[in-house]
């Protein structure tokens, strides 16, 4: 006997919205499981995570606050996704727009109008983003090389890169030791809307809709489609892939490039030592989880924010260890994924009879 797997070519209306919920039930039991292996109710357990990720308007602004690099980064790397290109990263790149608009701000402002030093910060944060992006995509397209290797080791080189200034050459003199750059002055901080919640989200909420419009009405955008549906085909119609592919990549490091400048103008007005926490890879797995559709990702990303903020109320409010958080993080994300997998696919298992016997199918 085996187990295969089909690939559906329609997912049920029912699937779509019964099989999210059955595996975050089963993500809630599974979790409670492991609450109560460490001494903790999980009905407590879990209010506490509902009351401090959406109870009140500073955990709500907490919450969308986590959310915002993740729906950029998200949308980022979604684009790249529906042409098969695997861009695993968006955590560099976003690394890199944080550099670039930590260098205008820091050393360009004075020669530049107060009105436009955001600008000029958001446009050098798309471009050192995108530039980042174009180099492993660049090495795809004329290479072939396996874009899974390159975007990931250059992951590295953008986090070391940011320590080692922050560190060294950009680091605050007046300080005291701690690691960052200078404050940023007045003109290069994010305007913000209430609490912390900064314009980052309407760079956010502008981007799903350009995403969603070059998708779905525009040339390219079908392109793109057809390139992740079926290579072959797009490239039997004379569909030129590597121009796409490095399209593609422009955008997904751009909107990185633009999670980046939100962090250090929006959040910590400075380049600073907690930038890059994994936003980039949780992008993935916020990608996917919304089937790669920009509106889904603007959704997962602001969940994704209420369980990293309930997950630190967890270990502050019912003094657990550190790991109670992330382990019931890591199984939530586990469920909802598998439950994707069953959305996507149908079960085939296989029983053999005998040797001369093809054997008899089942389907899930």
């Amino acid at each position: 006997m085996r187990i295969s797997f089909e690939k559906r070519l329609e997912r049920s209306r029912l699937s779509v919205i019964f099989i999210p919920i059955i595996s975050f039930m089963l993500a809630l039991i599974f979790g409670a499981i492991i609450l109560l292996a460490f001494g903790v109710n999980p009905l407590q357990a879990y209010a506490v995570m509902v009351k401090g990720s959406l109870g009140s308007g500073y955990a709500l602004s907490e919450t969308l606050v986590k959310a915002i690099p993740l729906m950029l980064t998200g949308l980022g790397v979604s684009i790249s996704f529906r042409m098969l290109f695997w861009n695993i990263g968006a955590e560099g790149q976003l690394a890199m727009g944080a550099i670039a608009a930590s260098f205008v701000a820091l050393f360009l402002e004075e020669f530049i109008p107060p009105i436009l030093v955001l600008p000029a910060m958001l446009t050098s944060a798309v471009l050192a983003g995108a530039l980042w992006g174009l180099i492993p995509a660049s090495l795809k397209a004329v290479l072939g090389v396996n874009e899974i290797l390159t975007t990931l080791m250059m992951n590295y080189i953008a986090i070391l890169l940011v320590e080692y200034l922050y560190l060294g050459p950009w680091r605050d003199p007046e300080g005291y030791g701690f690691p960052g750059t200078a404050p940023f002055p007045e003109t290069a901080l994010l305007p913000r809307f209430t609490g912390r919640i900064h314009m980052g989200i309407l760079f956010a909420i502008l981007a799903a809709a350009f995403i969603w419009f070059l998708l779905k009405h525009t040339k390219r955008g079908y392109e793109i489609r057809l390139i992740g549906q079926n290579p072959c085909a797009a490239r039997y119609t004379g569909i030129y892939i590597g121009r796409n592919i490095l399209l593609v990549m422009f955008i997904s490091g751009g909107l990185a490039g633009i999670a980046g400048m939100a962090e250090v103008s929006g959040i910590a007005q400075r380049l600073y030592s907690g930038l890059t926490v994994g936003y980039g890879y949780t992008a993935i797995i916020v990608a996917w989880l919304a089937n790669l559709n920009p509106w889904g990702i603007l959704l997962v990303s602001f969940l994704m924010g209420a369980l990293y903020v309930g997950g630190d109320q967890i270990q502050i409010a019912m003094q657990t260890p550190a790991a109670v958080a992330q382990v019931l993080q890591g199984a939530i994300l586990f469920f909802m994924l598998g439950g994707t997998i069953f959305a996507n696919y149908r079960v085939r298992i296989i029983r053999s009879l005998g040797k001369n016997n093809p054997g008899v199918d089942s389907h899930g």
